[in-house]
């Protein structure tokens, strides 16, 4: 499991001119000259989505997914979503930013539970999808890279420091495997957040993280 320790406008003008006569003191009204229509530029393509529901017994949680940008971890959570091994499982853990309890993560998902579990997938960095850790990313936990299986978690706030970081070494430069945002419901997520924790459950860095009484994800599927 993961510990917490991260228009321009362009103005067209019009130069106006004036039209002298042969007469020393004959005027012509201003001609403002035409301004060149606008070169019609096609718009950028979006990055492919999936969409998908959460049921939990807090209310719905909508994510998209990235399944072009992050095409491994988004494949892997509908291969998860898409066998039901989501449905009857929990968000079962939140953890609180130190000062700043309305910020941290909760996490969900098969609970490591090796009868739901799939082989482990390749770490997909954000320094290779660029789906960086905002407010609402959803993102894989995990132990060391490439170790990801069945368990998530969504940010609350920021998090740049899980992103990837090329300057540093080891599990800091890998980050985090960010694959998609919450689109509504994050007043959900808020409220898992805010659920009374355990303050002995869990060992080390993780001790007080997990909910006293998890929220159940009663379905998961992808919305048409």
């Amino acid at each position: 499991m993961l510990s917490v320790t991260r228009l321009s406008s362009i103005r067209a003008g019009a130069a106006a001119a004036f039209l002298l006569t042969g007469a020393a003191h004959a005027q012509t009204t201003p001609v403002p000259t035409p301004a060149s229509p606008p070169v019609a530029t096609a718009p950028a393509p979006q990055p492919a989505l999936v969409r998908v529901s959460l049921q939990t017994s807090e209310g719905v949680i909508v994510l998209d997914l990235e399944k072009e940008r992050a095409s491994i971890t988004t494949t892997n959570f509908l291969h998860y979503l898409d066998l039901k091994r989501f449905d009857g499982m929990s968000f079962y853990r939140a953890v609180k930013v130190p000062g700043a309890p309305e910020y941290g993560l909760v996490q969900g998902g098969v609970h490591f539970d090796p009868r739901r579990m799939f082989p482990p997938i390749a770490h997909e960095p954000t320094s290779k999808t660029g789906v960086l850790h905002g407010d609402g990313t959803i993102s894989m936990a995990r132990n060391a890279p490439g170790s990801a299986t069945g368990d998530f978690f969504i940010t609350i706030g920021a998090m740049p420091y899980m992103d990837a970081d090329p300057t540093k070494t080891g599990d800091e430069a890998a980050g985090y495997a960010a694959f998609g945002h919450v689109v509504e419901g994050m007043d959900v997520v808020r409220k898992i957040l805010a659920a009374p924790t355990s303050p002995t459950e869990g060992v080390g860095a993780m001790k007080g993280q997990f909910l006293a009484a998890p929220v159940k994800i009663i379905t998961a599927k992808r919305v048409k």
